[in-house]
């Protein structure tokens, strides 16, 4: 079974979550495909989908968003997954989906949506950001948990292959 994997990343954290939920995949005998949302276009090889998106100021990107918005009809008629990076500290902030998860959710017809921790690495952000985040004493780190990632990719994969086991012409 074939799974494109998109995700929008500003800095790379999201690249890289994007990138483990792959690994889990395909050591659970699918094949998936890691591609940037800007770069994905067509979605009609893929049995499924999962999308990600970094989130600042409480929305995805604009390149995932736009990915989900172009592809509606394509992501309705196969199984999708999404999934958002972001909150950082501890305890984590902000908590929750993003503000536009539920109507990304809607176009996308997704089974779920979870939220990963990220990472703030004040060398990888712009001046500005870096400014930002000093000010509000925000502290750096890496809080992705690399467990929960894999297990819900995990899941995913489970879902597909029951999805595949089922007799044609059953929903």
């Amino acid at each position: 079974m074939k799974v494109l994997i998109t995700a929008a990343s500003k800095y790379g954290s999201t690249t890289e979550i994007a990138d483990a939920i792959a690994e889990t995949l395909r050591s659970d005998g699918l094949e998936p495909t890691v591609v940037p949302a800007e770069k994905a276009g067509d979605v009609g090889a893929f049995d499924a989908v999962v999308v990600g998106s970094a989130v600042y100021g409480g929305y995805w990107l604009g390149s995932a968003r736009n990915f989900v918005e172009s592809n509606q009809e394509a992501l309705a008629a196969r199984p999708v997954w999404l999934f958002s990076s972001g909150p950082i500290g501890d305890p984590l902030r902000p908590d929750g989906l993003p503000q536009d998860a539920a109507e990304i959710g809607l176009l996308a017809g997704a089974r779920g949506h979870e939220v990963f921790a990220g990472l703030l690495d004040l060398e990888r952000v712009d001046a500005d950001e870096r400014l930002m985040m000093i000010e509000r004493h925000v502290r750096p780190g890496d809080f992705r948990n690399w467990a929960k990632i894999r297990a819900w990719a995990t899941e995913i994969a489970s879902a597909l292959k029951a999805k595949a086991s089922e007799p044609a012409g059953r929903a």
